[in-house]
């Protein structure tokens, strides 16, 4: 633990903000304990390992415009941070459609009518009056990029993600994820290769050369080779409430006094974890959240690549798989066998419904089956499934979900000491790099004395990936120079 004598921070889950943040504490010679109840670190953005296969809980692309987060990729894998070209593309009315956007595929495979009526329901959502105060993900696209368009690109697909109407899904999803887009900007690039850089058409990215799970479990071993400490298989069971806020924490069968508590666990279950209980309002509020699961179906096919792609968006309403990861196509590394390759059917649903309750062989038999009737491959050449449930993958945007998060952030207003930080801690559909900076700027709070806003990253104006964030790390949080444990690596 180092030479501190003090009461350690409590870190509650091993995913990227969780580890990140037992890293920068452990590295900057902080007490530190870090909580998991899994066996395996990394939560969703964990890479699972199957006879040699290994695969991913969907595709998690390495990019940031944060140069603190860059910084911290490079320090802990170095060279195993490999360079990948993004390829990806639309299966639309049993077609492919490459994405990015180009023009003369767009017109060859959506047909010029069709492109034209698209043309002209943007024009005319362009000569409206725009709504500024739109509520909802159909109200935020159409009016952005016209009813056709919508109904063509984005409510499928959507409603198949997210299992609700576009007409429940809160706009403030919307203008988080695609902000950026435009039906002009788009057009311009396919016509004109301005290389514009648009918010979900990055050209490259980085990646583990042994999938996303080799940065997390590098950082895990930083952390406890730094003197910190990481308990696995160790549920959070109780957070123990006092006077001045949290005096210590049960994870496993073990309690532990702690001076701050940094939590990436749903606050759903935080708040059903205090003790004292909070107020009857805040329980309900919590108990109000919801959640999208998904299960990935890893398919062994023997024979060449099923496709360039890394991935897949899967549009057709007539199979229930969302998108296909190809994971040789992020790394070779990721299949051990030249002769065959491996494929991750996404499908989401929402525990306890039909897919989550089916068996393993049935999910792997409706995969194969799909694989076949998209036309990407035989059932012949499938050897062998490999089922992984992931719950509370994704935090839902409700039409309540902004109100129940108000209350229960006022009730955490209450509880100096704990702070949310995450994907579902915070309720915020974060990628790893949001959630890596709500985890610095957290630390920061406990140990530097600031008072940032985590609510705010990954926020409207706040951060999103236009603008470039150059900000340096704190010098407590820095760590010293000594080779990184990660694959051999030294830091950079």
């Amino acid at each position: 633990m180092g030479a501190s004598c003090e009461r350690p921070i409590a870190v509650l889950g091993a995913g990227p903000a969780g580890l990140t943040a037992g890293y920068v504490l452990a590295r900057a010679d902080r007490p530190v304990v870090v909580c998991e109840a899994d066996a395996q670190v990394g939560g969703l953005a964990r890479t699972v390992v199957r006879d040699g296969y290994r695969f991913d809980l969907g595709g998690h692309r390495f990019f940031t415009k944060s140069a603190e987060v860059q910084e911290l990729w490079e320090e802990v894998l170095g060279d195993e941070l490999l360079v990948r070209a993004r390829m990806s593309r639309i299966f639309w009315r049993e077609r492919f459609i490459d994405y990015p956007l180009r023009l003369q595929d767009v017109v060859r495979k959506v047909g010029p009518v069709e492109l034209a009526r698209c043309a002209t329901s943007y024009a005319a959502s362009r000569a409206r009056l725009r709504r500024s105060d739109a509520e909802t993900f159909e109200e935020w696209v159409c009016d952005r990029f016209g009813r056709r368009l919508f109904e063509l690109f984005f409510r499928t697909y959507t409603e198949k993600v997210w299992g609700v109407p576009t007409s429940e899904i809160r706009a403030e999803w919307a203008a988080q994820r695609i902000r950026t887009l435009s039906f002009a900007r788009v057009v311009r690039a396919a016509l004109l290769n301005d290389g514009a850089e648009l918010h979900s058409l990055i050209e490259q990215f980085r990646y583990p050369r042994l999938g996303p799970g080799q940065m997390w479990e590098a950082m895990a071993a930083e952390i406890v080779g730094a003197g910190g400490e990481l308990r696995l298989g160790a549920p959070v069971r109780r957070i123990e409430l006092g006077a001045d806020g949290v005096v210590a924490v049960t994870a496993g069968h073990e309690r532990l006094a702690c001076s701050h508590v940094l939590s990436s666990l749903p606050l759903r279950d935080v708040v059903a974890l205090a003790d004292p209980p909070p107020p009857e309002e805040v329980r309900a509020a919590a108990h109000g959240l919801r959640y999208r699961d998904f299960v990935t179906v890893a398919l062994v096919v023997d024979g060449d690549d099923l496709f360039p792609d890394n991935w897949v968006y899967v549009h057709d309403p007539g199979v229930r798989v969302g998108r296909i990861q190809n994971f040789r196509a992020w790394s070779e590394a990721m299949v051990p066998d030249p002769d065959s390759t491996c494929v991750g059917l996404e499908y989401f649903c929402f525990e306890g419904d039909d897919l989550w309750c089916s068996s393993d062989d049935a999910l792997v038999a409706r995969a194969t089956r799909e694989l076949e009737q998209i036309g990407l491959a035989e059932p012949g050449r499938v050897r062998a499934g490999h089922v992984v449930r992931v719950p509370k993958a994704y935090p839902i945007y409700d039409a309540r979900y902004e109100a129940r998060v108000r209350t229960i952030r006022d009730w955490l207003a209450t509880v100096p000491n704990l702070q949310q930080i995450g994907r579902n801690g915070l309720h915020r559909y974060n990628n790893s790099d949001h959630s890596m900076l709500t985890a610095l700027r957290a630390v920061e709070n406990a140990c530097g004395g600031t008072s940032h806003d985590l609510w705010a990253v990954n926020s409207d104006g706040a951060y999103h990936e236009e603008a470039e964030v150059r900000r340096a790390r704190q010098p407590y949080l820095r760590a010293p120079e000594t080779p990184a444990l990660a694959a051999g690596q030294s830091s950079e």
